[in-house]
């Protein structure tokens, strides 16, 4: 088994390159996720709610915008799949002038777009990311910290569910903002209420 990295901060190499790494047990496909012990990989209820009810406002400006917010508020709460795949560490060389592997680490799945952009991969459920990749290892993580590591990566999005059924993209402002710890309230009532960001206290 490679070396075991905190879950919840990067690897830094000597040359200061970052890799998000996660420690595995047994062959690999059982990975630690100590937040989440009896995790089944099943959707967190009030997201799943609120990606079903995203997808049925679309056609619906106002509708969808609010969709959207809900979607955000439930992940202030909940547990994200990270699919992680095995990154090669240090190398040895056998006697015989083989390279050898010594370690390895397990590191999140980056997305680049067509713009160059990128992104880190996360799932709603066990079923999502198989439906992405039945042969990802999943890693189960608070919302707050999936969206850490993306900054953290210089990704400039996290996208939730690339194969669907309900695919979001949290970026920019709300990125940050979910990745702070931060919440979301609404002020005010009526047609003049507002909803935003609200810095833990």
């Amino acid at each position: 088994m490679g070396r075991v990295v905190d879950p919840y901060r990067p690897h830094v190499d000597a040359d200061g390159k970052r890799t998000w790494s996660f420690p595995v047990q047994g062959d690999g496909r059982a990975l630690e996720a100590p937040a989440f012990p009896d995790d089944d990989g099943s959707a967190d209820a009030g997201l799943a709610a609120a990606l079903a009810g995203r997808a049925a406002s679309a056609g619906d400006r106002a509708a969808a915008g609010e969709a959207y917010l809900a979607c955000l508020d439930a992940l202030t709460r909940a547990r994200l799949l990270v699919p992680v795949v095995a990154v090669l560490g240090e190398v040895d060389v056998s006697p015989d002038g083989l390279r050898v592997e010594k370690d390895s680490d397990m590191a999140a799945v980056l997305l680049t777009g067509a713009d160059g952009r990128t992104a880190l991969l996360a799932f709603s459920s066990a079923a999502t990311m198989a439906a992405w990749d039945a042969a990802a290892r999943p890693v189960g993580v608070p919302a707050r910290v999936a969206a850490e590591a993306a900054l953290a990566e210089g990704a400039s999005a996290l996208v939730l569910d690339l194969a669907g059924p309900h695919r979001l993209v949290v970026e920019g402002d709300d990125l940050g903002a979910l990745a702070s710890g931060w919440t979301l309230a609404r002020v005010g009532e009526g047609p003049s209420a507002t909803v935003g960001w609200v810095r833990p206290a």
